[in-house]
């Protein structure tokens, strides 16, 4: 299945059904009086996130969606049919914004969470419904209203606690295959990794989930190479995972060059928890790694993890403190929402 983030469709609510002009019409019966009943209402376009997606795949081969109209009303004071409604199945993650791709109309975050996108026409009255002591045969009725319709964005933006960022070919794909069940692609050459891939880490009996990113280069955020859109995936990210090719020849320039595009980026990426790790130790001799340590030391302020995918090497101690920071953060986030005090009268 291909992975896709973004799609643009058009969606469009059901018009109501139109009231009924009828009377009673029966031999032996002198006064009928009125039995127009009312319209249908119109169905809704209803947006579900829904378990087991993880792409917008299937909004590529169609991007119109319609509700069904209302049915008319009948004699006798029978009520059109409603219309169905127009169900949108999107992953959880997935954000809805108006044709002008700034407006947010929704965000839905938990399985099973429902927006209402466009909403059905209300049926017309029939003239039973006017029928009255001074109007006792009223001959006109109420049309249905009109549908709504739309032109919508849905983003992607998928749910991770950690995210894994770094220059191409910094051992990302490969640290995910290691600590997960993920088959990321793994090759020798930049940009293998093109879409986003997901995986489950399990340490000291806790999990949690790591998404592995495509590799950012000089310039991503102008446009070079992949881009910087899919950085919109780490934006829910608790904290950052942020890998350094210790075969390269300055760690301290490429641990810059990435956090100038997560700058370049904003949405608050650059404020994140990070974790620096230097990756492929086992490659280096001790005296390189050093080196290494002391250039990254310089760039970031701090000292990195030294690990090896391949090897297993640092490994656990780098999930450690991804769960360390996952779990500061997830307290942090939730401390303010319990200590709100009841709402009493």
């Amino acid at each position: 299945m291909k992975f896709l983030d973004e799609a643009k469709i058009y969606i469009q609510s059901g018009a109501g059904g139109n009231g009924c002009v009828s009377f009673r019409r029966e031999k032996f019966i002198e006064f009928g009086g009125p039995n127009g009943g009312d319209g249908g209402r119109g169905g809704d376009v209803i947006a579900k996130a829904v378990e087991g997606l993880n792409t917008l795949i299937d909004y590529r081969y169609q991007q119109h969606f319609k509700a069904r109209p209302g049915g008319n009303g009948m004699g006798k004071d029978r009520h059109g049919a409603n219309g169905a409604d127009a169900m949108l199945k999107v992953p959880v993650g997935t954000q809805i914004y108006d044709e002008d791709g700034e407006m947010l109309l929704a965000d839905l975050t938990e399985i099973g969470q429902l927006a209402v996108l466009a909403r059905g026409g209300n049926g017309g009255f029939g003239n039973a419904h006017f029928k009255s002591s001074t109007n006792r045969a009223p001959r006109h009725a109420n049309p249905g209203q009109p549908h709504e319709e739309r032109t919508i964005w849905l983003r992607l933006k998928l749910i991770a606690d950690a995210g894994i960022v770094g220059l191409p070919n910094a051992g990302k794909s490969t640290f995910l295959a290691a600590v997960s069940a993920a088959k990321p692609k793994i090759a020798d050459y930049p940009f293998t990794t093109l879409h986003p891939q997901l995986g489950v880490v399990s340490v000291d009996g806790r999990e949690f989930v790591i998404a592995d990113l495509p590799g950012l280069i000089e310039g991503a955020s102008e446009g070079v190479g992949l881009g910087d859109r899919f950085l919109g995936h780490t934006e829910r990210c608790r904290v950052l995972l942020h890998l350094v090719d210790a075969t390269g020849e300055d760690a301290g320039a490429a641990y810059r060059i990435v956090r100038d595009e997560l700058k370049a980026y904003g949405h608050g990426l650059i404020d994140k928890p990070e974790i620096l790790a230097l990756s492929k130790a086992d490659a280096l001799t001790p005296a390189r790694i050093k080196a290494q340590i002391a250039a990254l030391k310089v760039a970031a302020k701090k000292t990195p993890l030294v690990l090896s995918a391949h090897s297993g090497a640092g490994v656990p101690e780098t999930l450690r403190a991804l769960l360390k920071v996952i779990d500061a953060v997830r307290k942090a986030t939730e401390a303010p929402r319990s200590a709100a005090p009841a709402w009493q009268p």
